[in-house]
């Protein structure tokens, strides 16, 4: 018999990403179903409030969880083989640093031997230009880097090397679809292939989502997500936010996912959202400089004639010394 939570299903997704970001989902059973409700292994004694119950489990066929434990490369460059990559569906990228590069090949394979998810494997050259898409290199594997990435019952095309989209802010995602009341406006202004507007389309009543990216592929995503996900209130759009949003209707939640300049674009957010309606904006700075950082918005803010009240969470680090914040900035 084997330790498992018993969650409802709604509450499926978001409880099995906090239990592997907690190290306390067990690895070794396979996820099962009772009824309503999905029955999750865990290595914990328990796990919020959820109900602890033990069951028997099917187990997993067992791989390596660790590529670098099986790969094969010189002992004497193993302490620098990466120890981190990003997974969007089945597309793994990282970046190979210079001494390994002649091992490129068979550190995609393992990869790929080692995780069951992984199709292909991709060298990452970093995010470029105002797309923001990455430039990658395949080292391992089979097929292009368009591919479907699932979250929260949402299946979300893509492909790196042609639109932006981060698969660390699924929680984020789930938590403003939380936020969105029957009947409310959303703006996403730099919204990639749309998976704010998809999350949100799906798990709440919207009555429209503006999903605004300057990037025409991103909007080929986005109408196909929508259509993928049969939701009908999802409206994609090509083109400068801070011009195409000012002839659309007043909105209750405006969403500015660029984390670098999102700041630069609050005052054109505050004058179409409506009283009490709130901007979700993420900003990568300098955790010293984060407090003036908010201080300066409320006076930037009142000199454009708006009121605003600032609630934040730090989301994680960046770097030794930034972080990366999620801001729920309130029209008052």
């Amino acid at each position: 018999m084997t330790r498992c939570l018993r969650v409802p299903k709604k509450d499926g997704e978001s409880v099995r990403t906090a239990l592997v970001e907690a190290g306390a989902l067990d690895l070794r059973h396979r996820i099962s179903s009772d009824g309503d409700c999905l029955l999750i292994p865990i290595t914990c004694d328990s796990f919020d409030d959820y109900e602890v119950i033990e069951e028997t489990f099917e187990e997993l066929e067992q791989k390596p969880r660790d590529y670098r434990d099986i790969v094969e490369v010189p002992e004497e460059l193993r302490g620098v083989l990466p120890s981190s990559f990003d997974v969007v569906g089945d597309v793994a990228m990282l970046k190979i640093p210079d001494e390994l590069w002649d091992y490129r090949s068979a550190i995609g394979e393992a990869m790929i031997k080692g995780n069951r998810n992984i199709r292909v494997v991709f060298h990452d050259y970093g995010v470029k230009g105002d797309f923001r898409i990455r430039d990658l290199e395949k080292i391992a594997g089979e097929g292009s880097s368009e591919t479907v990435h699932k979250e929260f019952g949402v299946k979300l095309s893509t492909d790196p090397s042609k639109v932006y989209f981060n698969p660390r802010l699924s929680s984020e995602r789930s938590r403003i679809a939380g936020l969105v009341k029957d009947g409310e406006v959303v703006i996403d202004m730099f919204g990639g292939v749309a998976p704010f507007g998809t999350v949100i389309g799906k798990l709440a009543r919207p009555s429209v989502i503006y999903s605004i990216d300057l990037n025409p592929e991103a909007e080929h995503f986005a109408r196909l997500n929508a259509e993928n996900n049969h939701i009908d209130c999802l409206r994609p759009m090509t083109g400068d936010s801070s011009v195409l949003i000012k002839d659309l209707p007043e909105a209750d939640h405006i969403i500015m996912n660029l984390p670098q300049i999102a700041d630069q674009f609050l005052g054109f957010a505050m004058d179409k959202l409506n009283k009490g309606g709130t901007a979700h904006m993420y900003k990568i700075i300098e955790r010293e400089a984060f407090p003036d950082f908010c201080s300066d918005l409320i006076i930037l803010m009142k000199a454009r004639g708006h009121s605003i009240g600032i609630k934040y969470s730090e989301l994680k680090t960046y770097s030794p010394t930034m972080s990366v914040y999620s801001m729920d900035i309130q029209k008052l």
